[in-house]
């Protein structure tokens, strides 16, 4: 994560907060039902993409959320979610929306800025991406290689800062970020790919969501959607590999 992310979003002038109950829990199963209906939403919000409603419709959302917080009844809400240590696992709009703005293609190599509980790194290895993903906090980047792994998605996680990218796998044909630099980091626009993408949340009390393209050397730039994520904060001295 390129800095502490809570992944707490405004979308259409509609605050979605970072509680979800935690309930006592039942016992649990795939919950099916629960993520067609996320998936129904996702349509009525807009979501066009078939690749993505699909990968949003196998990834089982309720396991990336560490079990002390994970609860039937919110678990495919339209909101986010707490994981622990201040952060929340992302709303699955915000999470389709931005997957649907990048046109993943099988194949292409993903830097995610931002791991939190792996979510968003298994959707995007469900487009057949090669995901390599960043994670300030330890204890996070730990729990999302584990969910990750059992979940049987092959995504590399390192530990540090976002702001540095990871040189050592660039360039990358796309680079999404789920936290706000209040400029677009230098090092990340660098180890983007002649035709890549990347998606970024900029500014600080007010935020918007920022796309750029890298085309013949130069870089492209488009506002869009308005959203509230926590600031991109920096890191130590070093990115380190589990």
């Amino acid at each position: 994560m390129g800095g502490i992310c809570c992944r707490f979003i405004l979308v259409g002038g509609l605050v979605f907060g970072s509680a979800c109950s935690a309930e006592k829990r039942g016992g649990e199963n795939d919950w099916p039902e629960e993520r067609a209906a996320m998936v129904a939403l996702l349509r009525e919000y807009g979501i066009r993409d078939e690749r993505v409603l699909e990968a949003m419709g196998r990834v089982k959302r309720h396991r990336f959320i560490p079990e002390p917080y994970r609860s039937r009844r919110t678990a495919y809400d339209d909101r986010p979610c707490p994981i622990g240590f201040g952060q929340t696992i992302s709303q699955p709009f915000i999470v389709a929306y931005m997957t649907e703005a990048m046109q993943i293609r099988p194949g292409e190599k993903v830097l995610e800025i931002g791991t939190g509980s792996g979510y968003q790194a298994a959707v995007l290895a469900e487009l057949g991406a090669r995901v390599f993903s960043i994670e300030i906090i330890p204890e996070l980047a730990e729990h999302a290689r584990r969910v990750l792994a059992a979940e049987g998605y092959d995504v590399q996680v390192l530990t540090g800062d976002g702001y540095k990218g990871w040189p050592e796998h660039a360039p990358f044909d796309v680079i999404l970020v789920t936290c706000a630099p209040t400029d677009i980091p230098e090092a990340l626009v660098m180890q983007l790919d002649e035709g890549g993408r990347m998606i970024v949340p900029v500014g600080e009390r007010l935020q918007r969501l920022v796309i750029l393209r890298k085309e013949g050397g130069k870089i492209r730039r488009k506002e869009d959607l308005p959203v509230r994520f926590v600031p991109m904060v920096k890191g130590g001295e070093k990115n380190e590999m589990p």
